[in-house]
């Protein structure tokens, strides 16, 4: 039985699904789950992420994250997290890069969040034993500040969509069509719409997703009662709005969301706005958002980027096309934000208020 004959005989027996439970069911059902048995990064596999594009990126975070250990006291024990920690190759970088002040090291106790077991085994495998692993931010151990790092974990958690028809609005669900195969249609639930829309258009697509808010709402707390910051990574939304962001991505295509269940990477937009709001309520301070361009840029990318290319000039082109990718505008550099939650009293680097030229 494949995972696509489950879902239609789960919609047979209780009826339609939302499209979270759908997403939920094709990333992670234990048999069949996209992250649970098949995961495909890089070039040979179904997408690429920015610490794949460049060691930059990661080294650049490296660094970072060695300053804001400087900024939060130096403390002798800090638990520096990645959620959603991939192949391991952000990581890697960014304990190599934080090399550079040994001290850090010694201090951080490295934990990965992550319930993919076979994203697990290639994570050992790429960092050894010393990493510690954990299945949520509440598995983490509590008495040291954290460092958590997120890198296109928020557009994997799953959301319910809603479109406005002429008569209100309509969950869009996961059913099935005459002929037996998954389609979608509309239910009659009412979406909580968010404050702050101007005008509501037939055809308007709203996305809400409590997983992600949830994942707010625990980095909030985590940084407002240990201490600490955590950054966040995504392409996705500045501003609440209306869009249909779903979509599902196989070998580097886009490919049909209902097509192939549990054999693409389905991903949303992050709500920005929504995950914020959520980790403020817990007690913990906001800094700007920042695109990704602006925020590597604020890091030094360019300079490093210079500095690669002296020491390989056969590679300059390589990173020139690498520092594009990473912060052009028409790349990843505008779509794609940085997000820093943290706890108050201190500003991460970065994100510190620039003035006006």
């Amino acid at each position: 039985m494949s995972l696509r004959d489950r879902l239609a005989g789960q919609v047979r027996a209780g009826g339609p699904l939302t499209v979270a439970q759908y997403m939920t069911a094709c990333l992670h059902d234990p048999d069949f789950g996209y992250y649970a048995t098949r995961p495909g990064l890089g070039a040979d596999g179904d997408f690429i992420t920015a610490p794949l594009v460049s060691q930059m990126f990661g080294e650049l975070i490296g660094v970072w994250a060695a300053e804001c250990w400087d900024r939060l006291g130096r403390p002798a024990r800090v638990l520096l997290v990645e959620a959603g920690p991939g192949d391991g190759t952000l990581m890697g970088d960014v304990l190599r890069a934080a090399g550079l002040v040994p001290q850090f090291l010694a201090a951080a106790e490295v934990w990965l969040v992550e319930v993919s077991e076979p994203l697990r085994a290639v994570q050992r495998a790429r960092l050894g034993e010393d990493v510690r692993w954990a299945k949520s931010l509440g598995d983490l151990p509590a008495g040291a500040p954290v460092i958590l790092l997120a890198n296109e974990l928020l557009d994997c958690l799953p959301a319910r969509q809603w479109v406005r028809t002429a008569k209100g609005w309509s969950e869009r669900m996961v059913g099935l069509d005459a002929q037996g195969a998954l389609a979608f249609g509309l239910g009659g639930a009412a979406p909580p719409v968010p404050s702050g829309w101007a005008q509501e258009r037939p055809g308007d697509v709203l996305e809400v997703s409590a997983a992600q808010e949830a994942f707010g709402d625990a980095a909030g707390a985590l940084a407002a009662r240990e201490g600490g910051c955590a950054l966040l990574i995504d392409y996705g939304r500045a501003a609440p709005g209306p869009g249909d962001t779903l979509q599902a991505l196989r070998r580097h295509q886009k490919v049909d969301p209902l097509a192939t269940p549990g054999e693409a990477d389905l991903t949303v937009h992050a709500d920005f706005p929504a995950v914020l709001a959520a980790a403020a309520r817990q007690g913990a301070s906001l800094a700007p958002l920042l695109t990704q361009g602006e925020f590597l840029r604020r890091l030094g990318i360019e300079a490093r980027a210079a500095a690669l290319s002296r020491a390989r000039p056969d590679r300059a082109g390589q990173v020139a096309r690498q520092l594009e990718r990473l912060t052009g505008p028409d790349q990843m550099g505008e779509l794609f934000k940085a997000a820093c939650v943290h706890s108050p009293g201190w500003t991460p680097p970065g994100f510190e208020e620039q003035e006006e030229a």
